[in-house]
């Protein structure tokens, strides 16, 4: 590098073209390898680990992609200045729903149905395909921005080597007795015919409005049939009416028999005494119960659509409440979680006359073969007919759909393989307390509020593009975990080492139960794609099958720093957390920083519909990258929401960026007039030799970064 003294400043223009500048530090940087030399160069230096949190790259980049790149070069960037090495190594998350219906709608299909006559195989390629395709624009924009990270050594948890390995972590949760299967009431999305995670749910919640209806059930048994008294049920969703078992009360909550005006008589109601109110000004308290007392009195229900036997009295329950409604909670056990747990205390059947799909069974009457939101209005009108509604109003509210395919989601009984993370509790907390949250009231609050109300993770789904669960189960219901091929080979007696580890082809692999000898199949579901983006940590290196991989992992995990967009407080951030706890007893990462979301101008959020996307290469090439990274830095806190439109971006380019490269133009103009100025004392000339050594560095940053 030459000194101060025999550099030959270059003046500088008047104008610049923000984006060609770029261009051409971006091909200076590709032609002499500066980001791998840059890392070369902090050989044998202490390591700073950072994890790139995978995208799936079944669709095109969106400005969204560009914050959280911004925030994860920085950092990177700023652990190397201070001598540290840092290995970015990327990753492409390729399972799971949003690439299957992607898929879907380009062939044109409708749902599973559709999926197996196509043929498994035939569509798993298809997937695979889809992510493939648009992995060239995501590499694309990330190089238009300046992000340094490493796609030639990526990860992709479709590889052979990374199932293996969520294999290996799987076998480890097996043998710890935390996964396991059960017959739950779960979120499930009809449209893609699979149950999701509580995660999953936390992320598709939308606004709707439903139907709210309070139904009269007349008692026919004990002192309120005496009374001639009704107990009075609140739901927002009329649809399970059709499969009601029992009405729940809470045992220690007061409960009132009112009388109130009804045309030209009277009847009698049971409500809480808490919400009494609902009934107007005009009631008349006739008697008071404790919840306790009313157990086991019969009642009518107002739909007598399908056979329930052995059921239809009231039964208790701690977890009603009298903040709302009625205080009295219809129980359909099949579409509720609690619903399910309070009727198997009391031995009560579970009827569901709901297909996969969705639709009522074709032997329902009034309602077989309609969708079960689209039923509500059919089944109101016909409580209404027989004179058990009180009262319909609508009902504005936050209800469930599914986070890919936006279906409305219903809970349904169904069996399904969990990991009981609800038996790691403490040590998540324990994990939790020691992470360095960004903003800080994360930990405590929206994280450790989700953790503190954690419940097991449904790990598996019916579905066809994913790592397949690795279960093998003999007709005597011995079950086995297999860890890695190798081990698969063994135990069928036939090398299948090279077999791609998805379905159909690892379906086909059978061999014959340790335990009982007869023949081992395995199970039909793949796993949740969260759970294999939380595997990176390790997954990434192949750990433990692949050689050179222990030492990878040790040196890498867990990580000092993650950073992502907020929501995944509840996605990666926390399955990153959860499988490191599961596996290694110790979280994925040290610090964490929560980025706020991406808006338009005018505060809302960007989508197709709108119309106010902004593609992210378009945006780049007409403000500059630099104009892009800035505002994504300095527009507020990280965690705040960045309203991006191209008056804030121009702002930038006017007021930073402008700015600075007018301040350097007049350095230049003034450099050599420094130089050469005849200063005859020591002090002079050391003045002289900072002045010229400091436009000589911004020179050689302006030319050379």
């Amino acid at each position: 590098m030459a000194s101060p003294g025999s550099h030959t400043f270059r003046s500088l223009p008047a104008q610049i073209d923000l984006p060609a500048t770029e261009h051409q530090i971006l091909a200076f940087w590709e032609e002499q390898d500066i980001f791998a030399k840059s890392v070369s160069a902090r050989d044998g230096a202490p390591s700073w680990t950072f994890y790139e949190g995978p995208p799936t790259a079944n669709g095109s980049p969106g400005t969204h992609h560009i914050e959280a790149r911004v925030f994860k070069d920085l950092f990177p960037r700023y652990q190397t200045m201070k001598g540290k090495q840092v290995i970015r190594k990327a990753g492409w998350d390729c399972h799971g729903l949003p690439v299957e219906i992607a898929v879907e709608k380009e062939l044109g299909f409708s749902g599973k149905g559709d999926i197996e006559k196509y043929g498994i195989a035939a569509f798993n390629e298809k997937c695979r395909e889809s992510v493939q395709r648009h992995v060239d624009e995501f590499t694309s924009m990330t190089r238009r921005m300046g992000f340094w990270v490493d796609f030639d050594e990526a990860y992709w948890t479709m590889s052979p080597e990374y199932v293996e390995s969520v294999w290996w972590s799987l076998q480890q949760i097996w043998k710890k007795g935390l996964l396991v299967q059960d017959h739950r009431v779960a979120p499930y999305c009809p449209r893609c015919g699979t149950g999701l995670s509580d995660h999953e749910l936390a992320q598709g919640y939308e606004t709707v409005t439903d139907p709210s209806v309070y139904i009269r059930f007349p008692a026919t048994s004990g002192v309120i049939a005496e009374l001639g008294a009704s107990f009075l049920v609140w739901t927002t969703t009329p649809w399970t009416l059709v499969s009601n078992t029992a009405i729940a009360v809470n045992p220690k909550v007061e409960y009132q028999v009112c009388e109130i005006p009804n045309g030209e008589g009277v009847e009698r109601l049971v409500i809480a005494s808490n919400l009494a109110h609902v009934l107007g000004e005009d009631r008349k308290v006739i008697a008071t119960f404790q919840g306790s007392e009313l157990e086991k009195i019969t009642y009518q229900r107002p739909l007598d659509l399908i056979e329930i036997p052995d059921s239809h009295f009231i039964v208790l329950a701690d977890y009603v409440t009298i903040e709302d409604g009625t205080g009295l909670v219809h129980q359909s056990p099949a579409f509720g979680a609690d619903d399910l747990l309070v009727c198997r205390r009391y031995g009560l059947p579970v009827v569901n006359p709901m297909a996969p799909d969705g639709t009522f069974l074709p032997e329902v009457p009034l309602v077989g073969g309609v969708f079960f939101k689209e039923a509500d209005k059919t089944l109101v009108r016909e409580l209404k007919s027989r004179g058990v509604l009180f009262r319909q109003l609508q009902f504005e509210h936050s209800y469930p759909h599914c986070w890919r395919c936006h279906t409305p989601l219903m809970y349904y009984a169904q069996p399904s393989w969990y990991i009981r993370t609800t038996a790691i509790k403490e040590q998540l907390l324990a994990q939790n307390a020691k992470t360095d949250w960004h903003p800080e009231t994360i930990k405590t609050g929206r994280y450790g509020d989700w953790l503190e109300n954690n419940i097991d993770w449904a790990i598996s789904r019916n579905r066809y593009w994913g790592t397949p669960l690795p279960l093998w189960r003999c007709p005597e219901n011995h079950l086995h975990c297999v860890g890695s091929l190798a081990e698969l080979s063994d135990l069928s007696g036939k090398d299948v080492t090279a077999t791609d580890p998805h379905r159909p082809f690892v379906d086909d692999i059978t061999f014959a139960c340790p335990e009982c000898s007869q023949t081992m199949t395995r199970v039909s579901e793949v796993i949740d794609c969260w759970y294999d983006s939380g595997a990176m940590p390790f997954a990434q290196w192949g750990y433990p099958h692949k050689e050179g991989s222990a030492q990878a992992l040790e040196q890498a995990y867990p990580a000092d720093f993650i950073c992502e967009a907020i929501d995944q407080t509840r996605g990666w951030f926390y399955t990153l957390m959860t499988i490191g706890t599961l596996v290694f007893d110790e979280s994925s990462y040290k610090t964490v920083l929560c980025l706020g979301h991406i808006l338009d101008k005018d505060g809302r959020k960007m989508s197709k519909h709108l119309g106010n996307v902004l593609q992210p290469i378009p945006l780049m090439d007409q403000h500059g990258a630099d104009a892009v990274r800035w505002y994504m830095l300095a527009a507020g806190s990280p965690w705040s929401a960045r309203r991006v439109g191209h008056d804030a971006l121009s702002d930038v380019v006017r007021k930073t960026l402008l700015t600075y490269w007018n301040t350097r133009r007049s350095h230049s103009l003034h450099r050599t007039y420094l130089r050469d100025l005849p200063y005859r004392d020591a002090d002079s000339r050391s003045l002289l030799s900072v002045c010229l050594r400091w436009n000589w560095c911004l020179d050689d940053d302006a030319g050379n970064y």
